[in-house]
């Protein structure tokens, strides 16, 4: 056998918490990590914390690696219900390849500020373009004029594509993860009619009354996030954070068998009944409810690799302290007209650096909206492809870390 290369290394270092797993109790557990706020015993060494102060008004969680004179900037923006921790697998070796990575709590999550809001506080700072000036004011207190490559998982897409939409000087290439990035909202006068508006999707405006009265009735799951209970619903879940979350997490990702996506007619309310119950869920039903009946058994907790239940505890913990309503609260900007008519500053603009889309071949996310990847084209001048990633569903850089690595560095090295 080979020698292996460091980059080979820095991949193994990356999924070490698999190791004890897989080589029994009796191997050694790897020394904890000291240098981090949480999962210290399955961040590896290399990666540190850092809490940036007076970042656009809070105090931001930042895990980092790679902080050397002369390394770019890689900026990795992580979804609902995630943290920065999500992208541990994929950070040392963007730092072999020579950048400085910094990953995020965003803010009303983990470790950042934001988190202690109430259902009814002001909206106004989870705004898009808010969230565009946190991620301006952590790069610059970082020490950073431009980024490499912004890149955004889940709810992270949105993010990431407006920072390279709303300031391309910055923000000089873009990956979009796992949600399609349909770019800014048209400014079309009322009499043109919706179909025919530059980068917008034919949907029904009343999509929620229709999905009540289906023979089965359903709602949406951004209806559902943007209501009053949800928040109470997960934090304080009957199976508890730890197994919602399991279940969750289970059954978005390519372990579920269910998971055979494929593109939507049209976002009429029968159409969209096909999405599976994590994104239409039944009517009367929470969202523990919805994925409580596919807990994964024992035998298959134990043999998933991309997730140990060891890891899985670093976000059941910091939920179980935080509770989800700073990650929910984004879910309820793009209803609140105030803010939604925001955007509209930059109707008519595209995404005009290199961007690529990369996601899980098992995950709904992609085809959640009927013609949301032919919007994202129109949207992103620069467009390169969509790459999806066998075994792996909706959480493609945990499901199959190497194989993101790999892409994100080709796509970095292309653009260098």
């Amino acid at each position: 056998m080979g020698l292996l290369t460091r980059r080979d290394l820095l991949h193994a270092l990356a999924a070490a918490p698999l190791a004890p797993a897989l080589a029994g109790r009796a191997a050694a557990q790897p020394a904890a990590n000291p240098d981090v706020q949480y999962g210290g015993t399955t961040l590896p060494r290399g990666i540190r914390s850092r809490l940036v102060p007076n970042v656009n008004g809070i105090t931001m969680h930042v895990l980092e690696a790679g902080a050397e004179p002369g390394n770019s900037a890689v900026l990795l923006i992580h979804g609902f219900p995630e943290l920065a921790y999500s992208w541990r697998h994929v950070m040392l070796p963007l730092v072999e390849a020579g950048y400085h990575v910094i990953a995020p709590d965003q803010r009303g999550y983990g470790r950042s500020g934001g988190t202690d809001v109430s259902y009814d506080a002001d909206l106004a700072p989870f705004s898009t373009l808010n969230r565009i000036r946190d991620m301006l004011a952590l790069v610059a207190a970082l020490g950073h004029s431009r980024v490499a490559a912004v890149v955004g998982h889940d709810f992270g897409s949105p993010v990431a594509g407006w920072c390279a939409l709303a300031r391309p000087d910055v923000f000089t290439s873009v990956v979009l993860m796992s949600a399609p990035f349909g770019g800014a909202p048209a400014f079309a006068p009322p009499a043109v009619p919706r179909e025919l508006r530059r980068g917008e999707v034919p949907q029904s405006p009343n999509l929620d009354e229709e999905l009540a009265t289906l023979p089965q009735p359903r709602k949406h799951y951004m209806t559902y996030f943007a209501s009053r209970e949800a928040n109470g619903d997960m934090w304080k879940a009957p199976q508890g954070v730890h197994d919602f979350l399991r279940a969750y997490y289970h059954m978005k990702s390519g372990d579920w068998p269910a998971n055979q996506p494929s593109a939507l007619a049209s976002n009429a309310a029968a159409e969209m009944a096909k999405l599976p119950r994590y994104y239409v869920m039944d009517l009367d039903t929470t969202m523990p409810g919805s994925v409580a009946s596919e807990m994964p058994s024992a035998a298959e907790i134990a043999g998933c690799r991309w997730l140990t239940d060891e890891e899985l505890r670093v976000y059941s913990r910091e939920y179980a302290r935080t509770g989800f309503q700073g990650g929910l609260n984004s879910y309820r900007v793009g209803r609140d007209p105030r803010l939604a008519a925001e955007t509209r500053l930059f109707a008519g603009r595209t995404v005009d650096v290199p961007s690529l889309f990369l996601s899980g071949k098992a995950d709904w996310g992609v085809y959640q909206r009927a013609g949301s990847l032919d919007q994202m084209r129109l949207a992103c001048t620069k467009f390169e492809g969509v790459d999806l990633v066998d075994g792996a569903g909706h959480w493609v850089q945990q499901e199959q870390s190497a194989k993101v690595s790999d892409r994100l560095i080709a796509f970095l090295r292309a653009h260098q």
